[in-house]
C-alpha cells in the first residue's frame, strides 16, 4: 500500500476507476490510513495576484483575455497587500498559501522579482509558499527555489488526448516540460487536472496515470471539478456528478499513495455528504477560503462545522529543516476569513 510505481497503465487506471464504488472506497481508505494521518485535512488559500487579461486560451478559464467573461482584469498585487492577505490566511487557520498570476510564461523583470518577494515574505510568516505562475525557465525554478518557494503549480488539465480541445496556446509537453524543471529544482510540484469538460471517462484515468508516473511522483494534486463560467467556451457544460469527484479522488489516492489529494474547485456544488465522501476516499486538503482566484468557494465557517462534525483535525506539513514529521492538530477557533 506505500509502494510507489512509476509505469502506471492506462487500463491499470481505469480497471482502479471502475470498481464497485464501496470496493473503492475501502481500498482507497486503506492505502490512505497507510500513508496518512486519517483524520487530517490540511487547508490552504489561493489568491489570485494578478487577475485577467491572459494570452492563453483555456477553454474553462475566464481569465482568458480571449473570451467574454465578465471579469475585469486587475494589476500584480504590490508585496504588501498580498503579505496581508498571508497573515490573515495564518491566523485563520491555514498553513499553505498559494499565489496565482494569469501569465502563460513567468518573464523576467521587475514582476518577477516582485513575485520573488512575496514568496520570501509568505515563508518569513512559517507558511508553506507555491505558486502558479506558468511556464518557467530553469533560471527561474532555481530563483523560486532559492526564495523558499515549497511548490510549484502546474496542472496538466486532462489527458494528452484530450488536452488540444481545450487549450492550444501552450502544448502538453511544454507543461510536462516545467513539471520538470521545477522539480530538478527542488522545488515540490503540485499538479492535477480538472473533470467535467467534455472529456471521457478514459481521459480522466489517463491523466492520473501520467501524473503517477512521474518521478517523482507530485506532492500535492488537485482534482477540480469545471465551473462552469458564462463567457467561457464551456459555459454550457452540464455539472460534474458528485460521486465522479468521488472516483477520482479515490483512484488518485490508490495510484499516488503518498500524494496529498486537494479538493479543488467545484466545491460550492457539493453537499456535505459528497465532501465527507471525498475526504473518505482520500482526499486530504483543500483550498480555504470564499474565492479561488475567481470562482466561489465555501464559506470558512461552513468547512470549519463540517470538519469538526466529522472529527477531522488540521493537518501540519512536514518541516524536514526541523526534522518535524508530518502530524495534526486541533482544527483553528471562529477566526477572519482570509478573503476578507
Amino acid at each position: 500500500m506505500t509502494e510507489l510505481r512509476h509505469d502506471w497503465t492506462v487500463a491499470e487506471a481505469r480497471a482502479i476507476h471502475d470498481l464497485p464504488l464501496l470496493e473503492l472506497l475501502f481500498r482507497a481508505q486503506e492505502v490512505h490510513r497507510a500513508n496518512h494521518p486519517p483524520d487530517a485535512v490540511q487547508l490552504c488559500t489561493l489568491l489570485s495576484i494578478k487577475t485577467g487579461a491572459c494570452s492563453e486560451d483555456c477553454a474553462y478559464c475566464p481569465q482568458s483575455g480571449r473570451h467574454d467573461a465578465e471579469l475585469e482584469p486587475e494589476r500584480l498585487l504590490s508585496v504588501d497587500e498580498v503579505l496581508s492577505k498571508a497573515k490573515k490566511a495564518k491566523d485563520a487557520g491555514a498553513t499553505r498559501f498559494c499565489m496565482g498570476a494569469a501569465w502563460r510564461d513567468a518573464r523576467k523583470g521587475p514582476q518577477f522579482e516582485q513575485v520573488l518577494d512575496m514568496v520570501r515574505g509568505v515563508r518569513a510568516l512559517g507558511l508553506e509558499a507555491c505558486c502558479t505562475l506558468g511556464m518557467l525557465t530553469d533560471e527561474q525554478a532555481e530563483a523560486l527555489a532559492e526564495a523558499g518557494l515549497s511548490a510549484y503549480n502546474h496542472n496538466l488539465d486532462s489527458s494528452k488526448e484530450f488536452y488540444g480541445e481545450i487549450i492550444t496556446t501552450r502544448t502538453y509537453q511544454e507543461r510536462l516540460e516545467t513539471i520538470q524543471r521545477v522539480s530538478q529544482a527542488g522545488i515540490s510540484v503540485c499538479s492535477g487536472g480538472i473533470i467535467g469538460m467534455g472529456e471521457t471517462d478514459g481521459d480522466r484515468v489517463a491523466m492520473l496515470a501520467t501524473l503517477a508516473n512521474l518521478d517523482p511522483q507530485p506532492e500535492s494534486v488537485p482534482i477540480n471539478a469545471l465551473v462552469a463560467v458564462p463567457g467561457t467556451p464551456l459555459e454550457d457544460q452540464p455539472p460534474v456528478d458528485p460521486l465522479e469527484l468521488v472516483r477520482m479522488c479515490a483512484t488518485a489516492r490508490i495510484m499516488l499513495p503518498k500524494s496529498m489529494v486537494r479538493l479543488s474547485a467545484g466545491r460550492t456544488r457539493l453537499n456535505r455528504e459528497a465532501q465527507l465522501l471525498c475526504f473518505m476516499a482520500g482526499a486530504n486538503s483543500i483550498f480555504y477560503g470564499e474565492k479561488l482566484l475567481t470562482t466561489g468557494n465555501p464559506d470558512v465557517e461552513a468547512d470549519l462545522g463540517l470538519l469538526r462534525e466529522a472529527g477531522m483535525r488540521a493537518l501540519i506539513p512536514e518541516d524536514p529543516a526541523k526534522g518535524a514529521p508530518k502530524g495534526a492538530e486541533p482544527l483553528p477557533p471562529r477566526a477572519v476569513s482570509p478573503a476578507e
